[in-house]
């Protein structure tokens, strides 16, 4: 689950995941662990660079399924993931600038290539000076020209590492600190800023009155993904900080900084102390916890140590008087260290996370640092992704919704949009009909249930209004500046926000994003175009795969309205409790019952999947197929499905379940996902159907085997 932000199904500025942000609850399309490591940490291509092999398209057949891929010597009751998807993964390889590979890096390889032939023809055209089409080629253009940016070096750094240089005092570190605000979070599937900024800005529907923006703070600050990677002492976590310092220290070198073992030393140190600060996960993911508004005059007194009033100066937010602090000791932590820390130990901080921001912006020897780091160790890539394709990332997080708008127009057919509007409005009265059958839940509830069911906005390919980019200034050749100005030619959009009637119909993704989303303060569902596709969606397939492949991504969304955090919020996006007593102890038993289940999964040896941190996800996934599944029977109006490749409709829809949730990973990228992402691996989410009654019986499972579950163990939430 996810609230909003920029994108989470992929990278740092573009994200592809089954989620996105503004209290945007879960994504179901995919996890993080399918994107791509973040652009801004990937890095420029090492001269030529062998490209990457691409990986196999699997064989889906006339209907969907993909046989071939199929190891049918696996008993389905005993690993059902293995059974689907066990030929497919022997034969596919986790292409080398990948971390990981599977059906949603698939079409979002697809998309990238869609997009790219986009840009190109952009950046070839003779559109006039100051138009969408001459800024998104010039975007593009600036950044694919590696030669100009060679030529530069570490030139571009240095405006900002001279007003780094001339902090004079603890008045003139926190105006600098307040210039690197951005709005840059999404509080679910992150909980912090971005590492490149000691606090980050949310800009979304207020958690008590949803019809007025709110300013959420969050922590920030770290360079590494989350507290744990400081904290804990595992042979792991000790080999990453390690790596970590050698990291600082070669980046401050190639900017020309001196005494840079010494200043990693004091950096990591000062890091440490950060996340010393900073709430897990878990957390950070508590609504209830996080709901804690603080006046501007409250800093200087709550979170002493900083001068927040240039802070708040520097941030463009001087006259912003309301805030949701989301870990406020988080906050009081951090601004205590901005008071404390020596001076010296904050600026040289501040300048390697100017390197950090810009890396991939600059010359080969930052880009080759940040991959080595970033890429390889953090995540096991073997190799940098091509440029065309880290260009394409970059600039569709800048203008993400203009390159939208040209996707929308050549590869997205009004035919695609009608039929998923057919299976969305069925998987809503599946719910519905699950609503009015709970035999636990009592009428009071039901009918609340139902009035929040019946307010879900739903928003299928694009936006109905496309975002205005003509206050974006883009200078060709200039591909630093323009990551910068785009950056903060969004902050600026996201503070214009506030004081203004809330837009309820805003998008948090682009159009061309592998991926979907619920925003629980809007109650909304977000489908963009590009996962309207095969494996997931094709008009002219067989239904039982349709619904069980984009079906289980729509259902699955319309659950994070209801799963433990979107069951938080009313019919209006508020954050209110309208369940009774009784009923509110059932689902939470409910929920508990389903994290015990994920906790006792094991991706590798010595880790497991966290229940509670994934359990958003977890309900979505088990209540999203089986809504998904009964809108399924319910479109076959009481004919009978035909048997197709020797496998009934009922076995089709899970083997499509199934099949949507292949993926492989390396280990570093698993191993970092099992700490800080909300979303189960693939394999994991596949197993779901054990919770299924009608899945029993389509694959003759038997006690005994090592996925069945006695009736009452299987959870079902709704």
């Amino acid at each position: 689950m996810s609230f909003r932000s920029r994108p989470p199904f992929g990278a740092a500025r573009m994200t592809l995941g089954v989620c996105a942000s503004a209290l945007i609850t879960a994504c179901a399309s995919t996890s993080p662990a399918e994107k791509s490591p973040p652009p801004a940490q990937a890095a420029a291509t090492p001269a030529p660079a062998p490209t990457a092999p691409a990986a196999p398209k699997p064989h889906y057949g006339s209907f969907g399924v993909d046989t071939p891929g199929m190891d049918t010597s696996v008993a389905p009751g005993d690993d059902f993931y293995r059974y689907v998807n066990g030929k497919w993964a022997d034969t596919t390889e986790i292409p080398p600038d990948r971390s990981s590979y599977g059906m949603f890096s698939r079409l979002s390889d697809d998309a990238s290539q869609q997009t790219r032939e986009l840009l190109e023809a952009a950046a070839k055209s003779d559109a006039p000076a100051g138009s969408e089409e001459r800024k998104l080629g010039d975007y593009y253009a600036s950044f694919i020209d590696e030669a100009a940016i060679e030529a530069r070096g570490a030139t571009p750094l240095k405006p900002e590492l001279d007003r780094i240089a001339a902090v004079a005092n603890r008045k003139d570190l926190a105006s600098l600190l307040g210039t690197t605000l951005r709005s840059d979070v999404d509080p679910l599937n992150t909980g912090q800023a971005t590492t490149e900024r000691l606090l980050g800005l949310w800009v979304a529907e207020d958690l008590n009155d949803p019809s007025r923006y709110a300013a959420y703070l969050l922590q920030g600050g770290l360079g590494l993904p989350d507290r744990d990677f400081y904290l804990k002492d595992t042979p792991r976590f000790k080999e990453v900080r390690e790596k970590y310092q050698q990291h600082i220290a070669t980046q401050l070198k190639n900017a020309g900084i001196p005494g840079a073992e010494a200043k990693a030393g004091a950096i990591f140190g000062l890091e440490k102390k950060i996340a010393q600060a900073h709430w897990a996960a878990q957390d950070t993911q508590d609504v209830a916890k996080v709901n804690n508004p603080w006046k501007q005059a409250d800093f200087a007194k709550k979170a002493p140590g900083m001068d927040w009033a240039a802070y708040f100066a520097s941030a463009g937010l001087t006259s912003q008087k309301d805030f949701i602090a989301w870990q406020p000791s988080a906050i009081t932590g951090i601004a205590k260290l901005v008071g404390s820390e020596p001076l010296q130990t904050w600026k040289d901080y501040l300048a390697f996370h100017a390197i950090l921001r810009g890396a991939s912006v600059l010359s080969k020897p930052f880009v080759d640092a940040s991959f080595d780091f970033n890429g390889r160790t953090m995540s096991g890539a073997q190799q940098l992704r091509p440029r065309w394709k880290r260009g394409v990332d970059f600039t569709n997080g800048a203008m993400g919704e203009a390159v939208g708008k040209r996707y929308v127009d050549k590869h997205f057919p009004p035919a695609a949009k009608a039929e998923a509007d057919v299976m969305v409005r069925n998987i809503l009265a599946a719910l519905g009909r699950h609503i009015d059958a709970l035999a636990w839940m009592s009428p009071e509830t039901k009918a609340r249930a139902k009035e929040k069911l019946g307010t879900v906005q739903v928003g299928i390919g694009h936006p109905d209004t496309w975002r205005d980019y003509s206050g974006l200034e883009i200078v060709k050749g200039d591909a630093f500046g323009n990551e910068e100005r785009s950056e903060l030619f969004e902050h600026k959009r996201n503070l214009a926000k506030l004081g203004k009637p809330v837009d309820r119909k805003e998008w948090f993704m682009a159009p061309q994003e592998v991926n979907a989303l619920n925003s629980p303060q809007q109650n909304s569902i977000i489908f963009p175009a590009a996962i309207l596709q095969p494996p997931f969606f094709d008009p002219n397939a067989d239904p039982a795969v349709n619904y069980a492949g984009i079906g289980s991504v729509i259902g699955h969304e319309i659950v994070h309205s209801f799963d433990d955090v979107g069951a938080q919020f009313d019919a209006k996006g508020k954050l209110s409790n309208w369940w009774t007593p009784k009923d509110l102890e059932q689902f939470k038993a409910a929920g508990k019952a389903l994290a015990a289940q994920y906790d006792a999964y094991k991706p590798l040896p010595d880790m497991n999947v966290n229940g509670e941190l994934t359990l958003g996800e977890n309900i979505a996934d088990v209540a999203g197929v089986s809504i998904a599944h009964d809108a399924y029977v319910m479109s076959l109006e009481g004919q009978p499905a035909p048997t197709l490749d020797g496998f009934t409709g009922e076995q089709r829809f899970f083997l499509g379940f199934a099949q949507a949730w292949r993926n492989k990973f390396r280990e570093p990228l698993l191993r970092r996902l099992l700490v800080t992402d909300g979303h189960s691996p693939g394999m994991f989410r596949a197993a779901t159907v054990r919770n299924l009654d009608a899945w029993y019986p389509a694959f003759d499972v038997k006690p005994g085997q090592g996925l069945y579950l006695k009736p009452e163990q299987r959870v079902k939430v709704w």
